[in-house]
């Protein structure tokens, strides 16, 4: 059964290993921290070639955490987009890209537009996230469509209910390469 949790709450759940469930302004987001981030791929039944994103409060937090390189054209996207439905995915090495990205050389980063979300990521700390849903099944736009996902194996929501409407389509996704962009999917923001 899937519990409603307030964001300190369900901070602190987050913090002793639980994933969670909660708004941004595109979709709805599992996530767990970087350290649980493994029982997302088996949640969703997602192959573990499929990475998962960091997302956080805003772009300090993640450039506190996340190891990667910026490039100056990523630091302007992120000034320009942030927060928002983009997704940046930048060269990286350490423990993060084990955790999110196993075998790869790369971690997407992103920070929501949604309050309810970024309280939440002040408290809990950047969280390993992906689109709440089994994989190649259509991805929640609401509390109730990611509870019947994910109710069962007792993941919470972040509360309070009624969640924002999200856009109901996934972030933008760029990934700096050889020193430019690639657009590796098409989503709710046009960049370049």
């Amino acid at each position: 059964m899937t519990s409603v949790v307030d964001p300190s709450a369900l901070a602190a759940r987050l913090q002793a290993g639980v994933a969670a469930l909660f708004p941004t302004d595109t979709l709805v987001a599992l996530a767990a921290l970087p350290d649980y981030a493994g029982q997302i791929w088996q949640l969703k039944q997602r192959p573990p070639d499929k990475p998962l994103i960091l997302m956080g409060a805003d772009l300090a937090q993640l450039q506190q955490v996340a190891g990667v390189q910026w490039p100056a054209a990523a630091l302007e996207l992120a000034q320009t987009h942030w927060p928002g439905g983009l997704t940046l995915v930048l060269p990286a090495a350490g423990p993060l890209v084990g955790q999110l990205n196993p075998g790869g050389n790369s971690v997407g980063l992103r920070v929501p537009a949604c309050a309810l979300a970024q309280d939440l990521l002040r408290l809990s700390g950047p969280l390993a996230t992906t689109s709440a849903n089994r994989s190649g099944q259509p991805a929640a736009t609401t509390a109730d469509e990611a509870a019947a996902w994910f109710g069962e194996q007792g993941v919470p929501l972040l509360g309070p209910l009624p969640w924002p409407a999200p856009s109901g389509q996934a972030s933008t996704v760029l990934a700096w390469q050889a020193g430019h962009w690639q657009v590796l999917r098409a989503g709710s923001i046009s960049v370049v």
